[in-house]
């Protein structure tokens, strides 16, 4: 009886450690995949954020072109509203003067006729 037992003691305990040498194994590659997994992570998030670097750097150079043509038209429509200010000026000056030369104009003939 004793005997039997002791064999079914030496049975049990090699299944245990065969369980616990499965076990030991699976936590080595479950470990080995969530650090896998962890570097893919971190690769990616590193790739996302170069991306995200890049494309703000691009967005910032195309806002300050953006910005220049803004300042270059707003100093381009200046230019031309004082353009037409002193065009409007020249033009009431003109008026004026062919006012004067009509009037002149009419005197002479006015005097020639007489």
């Amino acid at each position: 009886q004793m005997h039997l037992t002791t064999s079914e003691k030496n049975e049990l305990a090699r299944s245990l450690e065969m369980v616990q040498n499965q076990l030991q194994e699976k936590e080595s590659e479950i470990k080995r995949e969530a650090s896998e997994y962890k570097d893919r992570l971190l690769q990616a998030e590193k790739e996302h954020q170069d991306a995200l670097t890049k494309a703000n750097r691009k967005n910032e150079v195309e806002i300050e072109a953006c910005h220049e043509k803004i300042s270059l038209l707003e100093h381009f429509i200046s230019s031309q509203k004082l353009e037409i200010e002193h065009l409007k000026s020249n033009k009431e000056q003109l008026n004026n003067s062919l006012k004067e030369a009509n009037q002149a104009l009419g005197e002479l003939l006015k005097t020639k006729v007489r």
